[in-house]
């Protein structure tokens, strides 16, 4: 099993965490539910591979994501992919684009989908500026993928991040819209303080677009290098995570507010701190429900030290942080990972919310094959949580390590992608049904 993780800014991690004392709790764990493997990626046949954004679905039921790594050339930098019905609940995949260095290579993050069937994307690197700071020709771009009236798919460069001291590099997570159709992301290093960015991209006249940076992470108690994709809620505000920085370097929750004159304010939320039994180390993004409270994962952090060892001294935790009186804002934590055969450890994307406020995600470790799991967490009427386990990954063919976010299908089924695994280790698409 190829377990190599890159944490930009940080260190690699190589190797599997070993099973540990089983302790604390014990989730639940539903036979209820199947996993069907929709597409094995194979690199060796000019496939995408590795993908580290989920996926993200059209209204015909498409879906669409990208390999941060393969492709139909022999550059190896990456593809755009799409999965389509085939009938019997099989799907075919095609490439829409690869990547070739110039426009951007290693695709990171999920794709985000317009009204009109149009794909946007970020690359962490590349861009054809002959910088070789970030990596090889540039240190990325924001994308679209548009198919053509002759049915095949075009890709355009809509910004290329710029090591110049203010523009924002290297983005490590998707893109969002607001109502008027500007895209919002985060760069997970740069800008004035090199602790990455908030940006915005808006459309021009002519057809190109022009960015703007909302913040810059990285000054004082602040934080910094976030790596999880952004979130609006029905005020326009926007939420967001930083791995690292914030009163303990443990990584915030942020608040951005638009401001009169067209400026926006930042606020930490939460700073996390490894000094208590709080979770540390935020990857991914945040959800919020109609209530306002924002939900999210921590990769490590917590009460359980079960998953100690050189490179992961906890195991992660998923979270709440709840808007009270005056302004202020309360941070619990929900879950506990715990190191054993059902629960799973050091989630690395956020959480999704279904109608009756439960929470699924993924975990990077863990489960019955120590390859990470999909888990639900339902809330109680006292407040507790409880934890299930959807699926184990890593069994034969399966897909192992998921590294991204899942979504909903329209008939409640559930959506996702593994890193690695699959019939030739090049990670795969899943749906779990319930």
């Amino acid at each position: 099993m190829q377990n190599k993780r890159i944490f930009l800014g940080f260190h690699v991690v190589a190797g599997s965490i070993a099973l540990a004392a089983f302790a604390l709790i014990t989730p639940k764990v539903s036979s209820a539910q199947t996993e069907t493997v929709l597409h094995s990626f194979d690199d060796a046949t000019g496939d995408a591979e590795m993908p580290y954004g989920g996926l993200v679905a059209d209204a015909a039921g498409n879906l669409y994501g990208a390999g941060s790594a393969g492709g139909a050339t022999f550059h190896n930098l990456g593809a755009v992919f799409e999965l389509t019905p085939s009938g019997g609940g099989a799907m075919s995949e095609s490439l829409l684009h690869t990547f070739n260095g110039t426009d951007g290579y290693a695709p990171i993050g999920s794709l985000v989908i317009d009204g009109a069937g149009n794909l946007y994307g970020v690359t962490e690197w590349g861009g054809g500026l002959g910088i070789s700071y970030c990596g090889q020709d540039g240190c990325g771009v924001v994308f679209e993928v548009t198919r053509g009236t002759d049915g095949h798919w075009v890709e355009k460069v809509l910004h290329r991040f710029n090591p110049n001291g203010t523009d924002g590099i290297s983005p490590f997570a998707g893109l969002i819209f607001d109502g008027a159709g500007n895209l919002y992301g985060t760069t997970a290093e740069g800008g004035r303080y090199n602790g990455g960015t908030v940006f915005e991209l808006t459309s021009k006249s002519d057809g190109s677009w022009g960015e703007r940076i909302l913040h810059n992470f990285g000054d004082g108690t602040d934080g910094s290098f976030p790596r999880g994709s952004l979130i609006f809620d029905g005020a326009g505000n926007l939420y967001g995570t930083t791995s690292t920085g914030g009163a303990n370097d443990d990584g915030t929750v942020f608040e951005l507010r638009p401001s009169t004159g067209g400026g926006w304010s930042e606020r930490v939320l939460h700073s996390f701190s490894h000094k208590s039994t709080d979770g540390r180390l935020p990857i991914g993004g945040l959800s919020i429900d109609n209530s306002g409270n924002l939900y999210g994962t921590t990769a490590e952090g917590g009460s359980s030290e079960s998953c100690v060892n050189y490179y992961v001294p906890s195991c992660g935790t998923v979270f709440e942080v709840m808007p009270r009186a005056g302004g202020v804002w309360a941070e619990r934590v929900i879950h506990n990972f715990v190191l054993n055969t059902t629960d799973g450890v050091n989630p690395e994307a956020g959480v999704i919310i279904d109608s009756a406020g439960n929470l699924y995600g993924t975990t990077y470790y863990g489960g019955a094959y120590s390859a990470g799991i999909v888990f639900e967490l339902s809330p109680g009427a006292d407040g507790t949580w409880t934890e299930t386990n959807l699926h184990s990954f890593g069994n034969g063919t399966d897909g192992q390590n998921p590294d991204a976010g899942l979504i909903f299908g329209a008939t409640g089924d559930i959506y996702g992608t593994t890193l690695f695994g699959g019939a030739y280790a090049g990670g795969t698409a899943f749906e779990i049904t319930p």
